[in-house]
C-alpha cells in the first residue's frame, strides 16, 4: 500500500558561514499533541525568530520541535575593560596602598590582570543583512532536511501500520467465524446447566419450545455481529486514511478509539473461549496500532 505518512520523530543539521560568521543548525521532532516550536538562539539573534517560527509554521503541522542555532566566529574578541570592576579594583588597590607604608601606587597592567577586570567585548549588538540572510536559508535547508527524514520515517511506519491493519482483519475474520458457533455452544451449556438443576429438584425436562426461547434470548444477548460489521467498516476507514496527503494523526487516533470500544464489546459479548481469545488478541493488536498512531503528524 502507498502511504504519505508524515511522523513527527527526526532529525536534521545544516551549517554555513557568512564572512567570518560560521552557523549550525540542528533541529530535533519528537511526537506532540499540537505544534511546538522552541528556539534556542544565541545573543543578538532573537529579531531572527518571528520570521524562522513563520517558515517552520508553513511545513510542520505536528510535533515538538527543537531548533538551536551556533555561531562561531573566526575572529578573535576584542577584551575591554569592565568598568565597574576596573573602579572597584582601583578603589581597593589606593585604599591598601595608603595603609602600607612605602608602598607603590597600583600599576595599571596589574589591575588589568584581576579577574573580571577585563571581558570580551560585543562588536556588534546583533547580525548584519549578510549573516541574517545566510542563517536564515541555513535554517530553511535544515527544515526542509527534517521534513525529508520526517516523511522517511512515516514511509517504514506507514509499513508498519498496513502490517498492523491486516492482523486485526486476519482477526476479524477468524472472529465472524467464531461467533457463528455461539449459538451451538450456548444451548449446550444451556440444557446442560438446566439438566443438572432439575435432576437436583427433581422436575421434569424443559419442554423444547421454553428452551428454544431461553436460547434465543442468550444468543440476542451474545450477538456481536454489529461489533464485527462496524469494526469492519473502520478498517476500510483506516486503510483509506493510510492513502490521504496531509495531516492525519488526529483522525487516525479517533478512529483508533472505535476499534478499541468495539474489541471490547466483543469480549463483553463472547460466550466462548475461542472468541474471548481472538477479542483480547484483537485489543492487543489494536493497541499497537494506536501506539504507533502516536507518531504520525
Amino acid at each position: 500500500m502507498d502511504t504519505t505518512i508524515t511522523s513527527m520523530t527526526g532529525f536534521a543539521q545544516s551549517a554555513g558561514s557568512a564572512g567570518t560568521l560560521d552557523f549550525l543548525w540542528e533541529l530535533r521532532g519528537v511526537n506532540g499533541r499540537g505544534l511546538d516550536l522552541r528556539f534556542r538562539l544565541p545573543p543578538g539573534c532573537d529579531a531572527l525568530e518571528p520570521r524562522l517560527r513563520e517558515a517552520a509554521g508553513k511545513v510542520l503541522r505536528r510535533g515538538n520541535v527543537m531548533a538551536t542555532l551556533t555561531l562561531r566566529r573566526e575572529t578573535r574578541p576584542r577584551l575591554e575593560p569592565d568598568g565597574a570592576a576596573l573602579e572597584a579594583a582601583l578603589a581597593l588597590a589606593l585604599d591598601l596602598a595608603r595603609r602600607i607604608p612605602g608602598c607603590p601606587p597600583p600599576r595599571a597592567e596589574a589591575l588589568l590582570a584581576l579577574p573580571g577586570v577585563l571581558r570580551a567585548a560585543d562588536e556588534r549588538a546583533g547580525l548584519d543583512d549578510p549573516e541574517a540572510e545566510a542563517i536564515g536559508a541555513g535554517f530553511a535547508a535544515a527544515l526542509a532536511a527534517l521534513n525529508a527524514a520526517r516523511r522517511a520515517e512515516g514511509a517504514r511506519l506507514g509499513a508498519v501500520l498496513a502490517s498492523l491493519l491486516d492482523e486485526i482483519a486476519a482477526l476479524h475474520e477468524a472472529a465472524r467465524a467464531a461467533a457463528l458457533a455461539q449459538p451451538a455452544a450456548q444451548r449446550a451449556r444451556l440444557v446442560e446447566q438446566l439438566a443438572a438443576l432439575l435432576a437436583e429438584a427433581g422436575c421434569g425436562a424443559l419442554s423444547e419450545e421454553r428452551l428454544a426461547q431461553e436460547v434465543a434470548l442468550l444468543a440476542t444477548r451474545a450477538d456481536v455481529r454489529e461489533e464485527l460489521d462496524r469494526l469492519e467498516s473502520h478498517l476500510t476507514a483506516a486503510r483509506a486514511l493510510l492513502g490521504e496527503p496531509g495531516a492525519i494523526g488526529r483522525r487516525f487516533d479517533f478512529l483508533i478509539q472505535e476499534f478499541q470500544r468495539e474489541a471490547n464489546t466483543l469480549c463483553s459479548k463472547s460466550a466462548t473461549a475461542a472468541l474471548t481469545a481472538l477479542g483480547l488478541r484483537l485489543k492487543a493488536c489494536i493497541e499497537q496500532l494506536r501506539e504507533q498512531v502516536q507518531n504520525i503528524e
